[in-house]
């Protein structure tokens, strides 16, 4: 992936997640790195293009630069690409036509905030939702005693998606009072010990497994331990089989995965069939979280690290979420899954070699374009690696469902 302009910019990323939970688009943040630069809107298109091509998954593109975005709306993106439009520039004259013209060329464009006049009628038509921030809503609970109905002019003529999004709760309340999706991550919930879930069997065997392979334990045990759960060996071999994984031969048993992969590589596999294992339709945002931070990691240990380091990496991330699905600290959590030193380190301690590639994950799924750069300096990585790497990230994770 050989795209200089992706060294010229910034990129975050976050889910948009539909009424069933289910994560139907992503949303990509593009932050130029010198705002008085002036950049090519068309190779900026042509670079997000190998990951989201025409008849590919949903890409919402959110670019905070006004120039920047203007001279996208002029190249006339495809239609497969929904563009974030601000309100002050969908009030501009100047932008009227660009707007109209994306419109009737099939594209699907959204309102980000809330237009301080009256938008006109040819391109308030045009935006199929309007993209209003909790605290906006907060706001008017205040002023109007919490009902969340107030039909507040322009906004709330077309349907709307609900930003800043943190815990399930504020989740819930936004599909309750009527958003047709949320954009964020809501996994930021506290972690209830004493409201701990029963286990569920699966997470149960994969466990099991995941200690039984930590020790080399011989074939037939492991596949003992899967036999309990036939929908997990085909989901495990799906994921194994998967182009994300690029194997040259098919993979048609467990024993056959083992003699070709090793113990060590498939551990990687069953820490991702664990963090993907809840039936809670809640956890679904959070799995998806838990997946990309895991292939976004690894791809990152790909510029300077050695395969072990690569699963190491995979592995943090998919398992960093797993004390929101047990409602356990990661300090009594992994006293029964075996990790890695360093990356016991990273989640249970915050420390260790492998806590800045998991700060920088974790300011890529935020909004703040110093916190990105923040984390980026940390690792020594220019952007020409990092953002190529979030790209592929995306592309292998596509591959998996």
């Amino acid at each position: 992936m050989d795209h200089p302009i992706l060294g010229q910019v910034a990129l975050a990323y976050s889910p948009v997640i539909d009424r069933n939970r289910s994560v139907v688009a992503t949303r990509l943040t593009v932050f130029p790195l010198n705002p008085s630069a002036t950049l090519d809107a068309k190779a900026l298109l042509d670079a997000l293009a190998e990951t989201w091509p025409v008849g590919g998954s949903q890409l919402w593109l959110n670019v905070t630069h006004e120039r920047l975005l203007h001279d996208v709306l002029l190249a006339q993106p495809g239609s497969h690409i929904q563009i974030e439009i601000p309100a002050f520039m969908a009030c501009q004259d100047d932008n009227t036509d660009a707007i109209c013209t994306l419109q009737a060329n099939g594209s699907t464009l959204l309102l980000k905030g809330r237009p301080l006049q009256e938008l006109p009628r040819p391109v308030l038509s045009s935006f199929k939702y309007a993209i209003v921030d909790i605290e906006d809503d907060r706001r008017i609970d205040q002023t109007t005693g919490g009902s969340g109905t107030v039909t507040d002019g322009v906004v709330r003529n077309i349907e709307h998606v609900q930003a800043g999004i943190t815990t399930t709760e504020e989740m819930e309340v936004s599909f309750r009072r009527g958003a047709s999706a949320v954009l964020g991550w809501p996994i930021d919930d506290v972690i209830k010990i004493a409201q701990k879930p029963a286990d569920q069997p699966a997470l149960q065997v994969i466990v099991q497994l995941i200690d039984q392979v930590h020790k080399q334990d011989d074939i037939e045990d492991l596949e003992a331990t899967l036999k309990r759960d036939p929908p997990l060996a085909y989901k495990l071999m799906r994921y194994i089989n998967s182009p994300a994984f690029g194997l040259s031969v098919e993979i048609s048993s467990f024993r056959h995965a083992i003699m070709i992969l090793g113990y060590q590589r498939l551990k990687r596999w069953l820490a991702l069939l664990l963090a993907t294992a809840s039936k809670d339709p809640n956890m679904k945002p959070v799995m998806f979280a838990a997946v990309r931070r895991g292939l976004v990691m690894e791809e990152l240990a790909r510029i300077g690290g050695d395969e072990d380091m690569r699963n190491e990496l995979f592995i943090c991330g998919v398992f960093s979420l797993l004390d929101r699905m047990f409602q356990q600290p990661f300090s009594e959590l992994l006293k029964t899954i075996p990790v890695p030193e360093r990356v016991y380190q990273v989640l249970a301690e915050h420390t260790g070699p492998y806590e800045p590639y998991f700060k920088l994950v974790q300011a890529m799924e935020g909004n703040s374009l110093f916190d990105v750069k923040e984390a980026a300096e940390a690792l020594m990585l220019s952007f020409d690696d990092i953002n190529p790497a979030l790209l592929k990230a995306t592309t292998a994770a596509g591959q998996l469902e």
